[in-house]
């Protein structure tokens, strides 16, 4: 009886692709603004800085307000 060769398999070459800063750079300005403007409706929008009249955004973002330590009473 003649015994058959076994070979291992061959595991699969994973490249990871390369991401340039110019690529990036536009994603990381857009995202910083997001968080930059979120930030000023969690934290600021109320009082002599409010840029929209009422309660409404002090309402909408009470909670998140105090969950960050921002004062608001």
């Amino acid at each position: 009886m003649a015994s058959a060769a076994v070979t291992a398999p061959t595991t699969p070459v994973v490249e990871i692709p390369t991401i340039s800063l110019r690529q990036t750079l536009p994603w990381l300005a857009f995202f910083g603004l997001v968080a930059l403007i979120a930030i000023y409706f969690v934290g600021a929008e109320q009082g002599a800085t409010s840029l929209i009249s009422g309660a409404g955004v002090h309402e909408w973002v009470h909670d998140g307000r105090h969950l960050l330590g921002f004062p608001c009473h």
